[in-house]
């Protein structure tokens, strides 16, 4: 079995700092992690792999610093690690992201086989955009489970996989063919530590560096920022509030009670339910 998990090197975001002029996010200084969703997927995989035998590839695209995080993948037991870096992604969108990681993993399944299953976070802590997997999916035509809590089952010879994804009425359990893209939640899993001798291996396995023309890319216009249609107009830090919160004493009478005080407390929210019920 061979699994695909994509990671993404993030700036850890307790200390992302927005300039107060430019209104852009100051990145200098700022410590960089793995993105805290991927390292579930990883974890998703490893424990497949361990359970089912196999090998687990972890893929990401950045800036040659990266490679710290692809090393720290490899801590927790990964087998590979390549790192797509090329000066043409730079500023690329989730529509080029996915172009380019889609080719990568062309390339992977070409060179270590083709890949059962493909693991990611739900999302990333600094675009929260959650389009990355789906694109990836789309764009390799597969199939995809979004959201994933657990992985029920999975039965390498009939090529199946029953999963449990979290919907806003409740738990789905799905049964889809392999290969599939999945998704994973956050808290879904114990994120092992690495030992000793994973750290060791870590700090000498070498880890592959392929630029756009390595990787199969075929048209560098669909990277970085001639491929990306997105435009962000601004980025600022929410205002602080001029007045403070109100306490409200919750009575000893039925709720209605408890919502006529806030009502006393805030006559322009009842107004606004007020219209609304009426539309």
């Amino acid at each position: 079995m061979h699994i695909v998990v994509c990671i993404k090197q993030v700036p850890d975001s307790a200390q992302i700092r927005v300039h107060p002029v430019t209104n852009t996010i100051m990145r200098q200084g700022v410590p960089t992690i793995i993105n805290p969703y991927d390292l579930f997927a990883l974890e998703a995989a490893l424990g497949l792999r361990d359970k089912f035998d196999g090998e687990v590839t972890v893929l990401t695209m950045g800036p040659m610093s990266a490679e710290d995080s692809l090393r720290k993948a490899l801590t927790f037991g990964a087998d590979r690690a390549v790192l797509l870096t090329d000066r043409c992604f730079a500023g690329s969108d989730t529509l080029a992201t996915t172009y380019a990681l889609a080719a990568a993993i062309r390339k992977i399944a070409k060179e270590y086989g083709p890949p059962d299953l493909i693991f990611t976070g739900k999302q990333t802590i600094d675009g929260d955009t959650a389009q990355v997997g789906p694109g990836i999916a789309k764009r390799l035509g597969m199939l995809q489970l979004t959201y994933v809590a657990k992985v029920r089952t999975l039965d390498l010879v009939a090529r199946t996989l029953e999963a449990e994804r979290r919907a806003e009425g409740g738990v789905q359990v799905l049964l889809t063919k392999l290969p599939c893209l999945i998704t994973m939640l956050e808290a879904t899993n114990q994120i092992r530590r690495g030992g000793m001798a994973d750290a060791l291996r870590a700090a000498r396995a070498p880890i592959l560096k392929w630029s756009a023309q390595d990787a199969g890319v075929e048209d560098l216009s669909k990277c970085g920022l001639k491929g990306s249609p997105t435009v962000v107009k601004r980025v600022f830090a929410p205002s602080a509030r001029a007045g403070k919160a109100a306490l409200v004493e919750a009575p000893e009478q039925p709720a209605q009670a408890l919502i006529d005080a806030i009502f006393e407390h805030q006559p322009k929210l009842e107004a606004d339910l007020a219209a609304l019920a009426r539309e």
